[in-house]
């Protein structure tokens, strides 16, 4: 499901892009109107509405590191939330190293797309409060082909 966004931007310029200001109102946000306002938390609400399953009904990014049930460690299709300076950053995780966590997000560089960021900066690692946890999850890629490094998120 999050995967069919791949490629989503911000409209250019004063332009809004009518498919991401959507993802405010599925995340149960009507009231957004423009696609500058950050958007990783709509992402992640809209692809968890759409998929019945429950959100924080928050664009707070952090608030996710509360939702659903722990993980202790990054399970391939789990939300990542990350801190970084002002705030936070969600997204699903698709793979993991070491050194860094790949996430498949929303306003990753003002589009959705495959970013890999430090592991050092995330805060919680999450499943659906629906969905039973994995007994032996998905093993997570190392890499993935086209993941960006040093992508804003803001």
């Amino acid at each position: 499901m999050a995967s069919s966004y791949l490629g989503l931007k911000e409209g250019a310029g004063a332009s809004n892009n009518a498919k991401v200001v959507e993802l405010y109102a599925l995340a149960g946000h009507p009231e957004v109107k423009q696609d500058a306002v950050a958007w990783c938390a709509a992402f992640v609400g809209a692809v968890l509405a759409k998929s019945k399953l429950e959100t924080t009904g928050s664009l707070w990014a952090l608030d996710y590191a509360k939702w659903g049930q722990k993980l202790d460690r990054p399970f391939y299709g789990c939300v990542g939330v990350k801190k970084r300076d002002g705030g936070g950053h969600v997204g699903f995780v698709i793979g993991a190293n070491k050194t860094q966590i790949i996430l498949l997000g929303g306003n990753q560089g003002d589009a959705v797309s495959v970013a890999a960021f430090p592991r050092e900066n995330f805060v919680a690692f999450r499943w659906p409060s629906e969905i039973k946890i994995p007994i032996e999850p998905v093993p997570l890629p190392t890499t993935v082909a086209g993941a960006r490094s040093n992508v804003a998120e803001a």
